[in-house]
Order: C-alpha cells, then structure tokens, then sequence
C-alpha cells in the first residue's frame, strides 16, 4: 500500500530518467528460463565462467572476474593496492561515491585532483601538482562514458610507480583508439547495476586486469577464502597427501602455510542466472550504445545553436559511449536552476550528477572543503547538466526532448 502511494505521489514525466539503464526484452528472460530449468547449478558454474572469458575478450584483458556489484568491484580493487598508513591516493571529486568508498576504511591520505571543466574528467595536470614520494595510486572515473585523458595519467603512473584504477561504471562501449575502458590502466571497475549500459539481473560488476598475480588473489577472496601470502609446507601433513574427494577446502589448506595475512576473503560470487542475463545483455551492447549515440547526438544538435551552451569535447580517435548526457552553461548567461525547474515543467525529468564528493560530511570529516575543486565545484552549483539519454526513449520522447531543452533554455537566459 504504501509504494502504491508513493507511485502515485511521483510526477508523471513525458521524457523520464529512467531507471532502467538497458533495454530488457523475451531473450534475457529466456536465458534466465532456461538455466532455471535446467537443474544446473545456480552458483559459481560454466555461465558465469564464459560471461567472464566473453567480457575480458571485449575489452582486451588477460582477466575479467564477475562480483556482486560494480561497488564490490571497486572494494577488492583497492584491496590489490596493499595501502599501508601514509600513503596517498589521488582521485576525482566528480563521480560517485562508490569510487573512493572503499578508501575510508584505510588510514591514507586522499587528496582530490580537480576536473577538466571541458570533460568533467580528472584533470591531469592537476593530478601532477598532487603527486608525492608517498603516492600510491590515482583512482578515476570515466565520467558519463567519455574516457579520461589516459595518454598524460599513464605517462604520471610510469614515472612515479603508482598504480592506476579505472572506474569504468559509465564506459562500457567507449573506445579509445581501438582500445577499450578496463584495459587502459591497471585495474578496471565495471558496473551492471540496473541503470548502466548492460545489467546483470539489476546489480553485478566486473573487474579486469592482465596480472596474474592480482587475479589468482580475487578469485580467492570472492570465493570466501582468504587473501594470503603461502608458503609451500614441503610435504604437507604426516599420512595427508591431499584433501580427500569432496573436501570442503582447497589443496593449499594441506600443502602450504601462512606466510603473512592480507585480509579475509568473502562471498562475492556473481549467480548463474545473473550471468546468463549478463552474456544476452553483452551481445546487445552494440546496439544500445549506437541508440545512446543517436540520442546524443540530436540533443547535441539542438543545444548547439545556443551560445551559452558548453558541450563536451570528445577528442579524436575516442568513441563515446553516452552513459550521460552532460553539458554545461554559462552562468553568466543562463540561470541553471531556472533552467532544471523549466524542463520538470516541460516534463521532462533530470539529474544532476554528481555532488562533489570533498564536500561530503565524512571527506569534510577528513580535512576537506569548499575550495579544494573549483571547477567541480562551480559545475555542480552552477554550470552543470545531464539530460535523459538512453536506449529506452522513443523517437517522439526523443524530439519531446530536444524542443523541451530549446524552449527551457529561451527561457533561463538572463536578458
């Protein structure tokens, strides 16, 4: 009773933000059928082994590992970084807070490099003027889907041995002269929550990489044992020359020892039916990010008759995959929030992503505050755009959408 008040208490929206980032249709649901009635096993089997092997042939790794969530992804990812106290970590104020989450539950120093007001992406020369003997890593976003400069970031990391993380939620389809999000830096965070380019039964993640050492260490944390270094125990036990059939623990617990603990380990392990949705969804994804890109680029049409209107640069060679529709404006020139109240009486719903994450309470907690970002800063308060940009518009939402914008914008502009 009471979501059914809550529905109706929602605006109805003629161009909405959806919540479902894919397009769903019979072939996702047979293939969870399917499985289901298959009397496989619905847990750590051969659906979840060829999603893994078909999505680290897409994005040209050596290794893609599934998880329960893009969040998790993210969790393990910085557990790879083996950061010890003192250590410091540079990353972007613009994306989600999922990103650098994980990095409360370490005694390291964060520190914020500050955007591109042209991208929204972290800002390279930014990161450089941040970069110390203690510097450990850089965790970044591709924010919205269009690919951070990682040219001049990957240039930094060689020079100062730091490891770099991607945050790859928005970039699945993107590509980077003829390379993919996920195989550009060290580690690649992948997300299939149900408002991202693909999804995995509404949530799931991923995680790449080429070493191999980093995903023997996955494989065994999100399999609920833990992250250790072994050493060989010459033998084994007296009369135990392996675990016996249908043992519970892996061979190691008769053949090595505990050299030194990292951490435990923990159940992370993407379903099978989350898997079976997860290879369906993959083979569309083509076709989702090509409707993406139409999408974008009507509105890109329209919002480029305005002069107060900044768009995105995309650079040559990269292909954008359009998780976001993001532009910016000339506060000068244009009330923003004038604008937001315009489109909702348009009916058309948006959002504005993301808060800079330093102005957070508990990064202020940790010595941060307003004037570490600037161009973050002034983009959310100020400047900064997403319209609905998706598969799930129709041609008619599509042009709704784009007279809406024309119409809003006439009217937030200051005289």
């Amino acid at each position: 009773m009471m979501e059914t008040k809550l529905a109706a208490a929602r605006p109805r929206y003629t161009v909405p933000y959806a919540r479902v980032g894919s397009v769903l249709d019979e072939s996702d649901v047979e293939a969870v059928r399917e499985l289901l009635l298959s009397g496989a096993t619905l847990s750590a089997g051969p659906v979840r082994e060829r999603f893994e092997e078909e999505f680290a042939a897409l994005i040209g790794v050596r290794h893609a590992l599934s998880v329960t969530s893009g969040t998790v992804a993210l969790e393990l990812a910085i557990r790879l970084l083996d950061l010890e106290p003192g250590d410091e970590v540079i990353t972007t104020p613009q994306t989600y807070q999922a990103t650098i989450q994980p990095l409360l539950d370490h005694d390291v120093r964060v520190r914020f490099a500050d955007v591109d007001p042209a991208t929204a992406n972290i800002d390279p020369r930014r990161v450089a003027e941040l970069i110390t003997p203690r510097t450990r890593a850089i965790v970044l976003v591709h924010y919205g889907g269009l690919p951070a400069d990682m040219d001049a970031l990957m240039r930094l990391a060689r020079a100062h041995d730091l490891i770099v993380v991607e945050d790859a939620a928005h970039a699945l389809g993107s590509v980077v002269n003829g390379r993919r999000p996920g195989a550009l830096g060290h580690i690649g965070c992948f997300s299939f929550h149900t408002s991202k380019n693909i999804t995995t039964l509404g949530e799931g993640g991923m995680i790449t990489t080429d070493r191999d050492d980093w995903a023997e260490r996955l494989r065994r944390v999100r399999g609920n044992e833990s992250d250790m270094v072994l050493t060989d125990r010459h033998g084994g036990f007296a009369g135990a020359s392996g675990p016996p059939t249908g043992a519970l623990y892996p061979g190691v617990a008769y053949t090595h020892d505990c050299h030194s603990f990292r951490r435990s380990g923990t159940n992370a392990a993407m379903s099978e039916a989350a898997a079976a949705m997860g290879l369906v969804q993959l083979g569309k994804l083509p076709g989702l990010v090509a409707r993406r890109q139409a999408v974008a680029a009507r509105l890109t049409a329209e919002l480029a008759e305005f002069e107060a209107v900044r768009l995105p640069v995309v650079p040559a060679g990269v292909e954008h995959a359009q998780h976001l529709y993001t532009f910016s404006v000339d506060s000068e020139r244009v009330d923003r929030d004038e604008l937001v109240r315009c489109l909702h009486a348009e009916g058309v719903e948006t959002y504005l992503r993301y808060f800079p994450l330093h102005l957070l309470p508990e990064w202020r907690a940790r010595g941060h505050g307003l004037g570490d970002c600037p161009a973050a800063e002034r983009a959310w308060f100020q400047e900064h755009m997403n319209l609905p940009c998706g598969p799930w518009l129709t041609d008619d939402q599509v042009e709704l959408l784009a007279t809406a914008v024309n119409r809003a914008l006439v009217k937030a502009t200051r005289d």
